[in-house]
């Protein structure tokens, strides 16, 4: 039976490359287990906490250059932080970093619902204190500290304090 089985199937052992199935193993254990401290890596490096002091105040808008129930984006501190600048339907303003705390993606300003609001997976931020008001986001929106000099607003630096969200 042995013989009909090499005939039928007919393997050159010693010139076969294939891989065992226990280095297979081995070799989707090492993979994946890079995978995961790569994932790990990126979540920590992503969410280390950076100085948020002594940022130097920069202009965002004139006050009379954004109506109210309306937004507008700029960058604060770095060039690459996105934040959004929200006058609400009553006159006063508040700021935002502009990125979801569930996986960064960006988030839109919804004056009729007065909420930030995350299409990713449908996360939703209080427009007035940046607290999670739905879905994925494990807390709140940083908030941007903003004064208004001279008929301008102004961003000055980043809030620390963490929300009950």
């Amino acid at each position: 039976m042995d013989d009909q089985l090499k005939s039928d199937f007919p393997i050159d052992w010693e010139r076969d490359a294939t891989v065992s199935r226990r280095e297979f193993f081995k070799f989707m254990t090492a993979a994946s287990g890079g995978l995961v401290l790569g994932s790990v890596g990126l979540a920590v490096w992503a969410t280390a906490r950076r100085p948020r002091t002594g940022f130097a105040a920069k202009k965002i808008v004139h006050v009379e250059s954004i109506g109210p129930g309306t937004s507008i984006g700029f960058a604060y501190p770095g060039e690459r932080d996105l934040c959004l600048l929200i006058r609400h339907a009553d006159g006063s303003f508040t700021a935002f970093t502009r990125r979801c705390t569930h996986l960064s993606c960006p988030v839109d300003y919804e004056p009729d619902r007065d909420r930030l609001y995350c299409p990713c997976h449908n996360g939703a931020f209080s427009a007035r204190d940046g607290r999670v008001l739905q879905g994925p986001p494990p807390q709140a929106l940083l908030r941007v500290l903003i004064e208004e000099r001279d008929g301008a607003i102004w961003a000055v630096g980043l809030d620390e304090r963490k929300s009950d969200g």
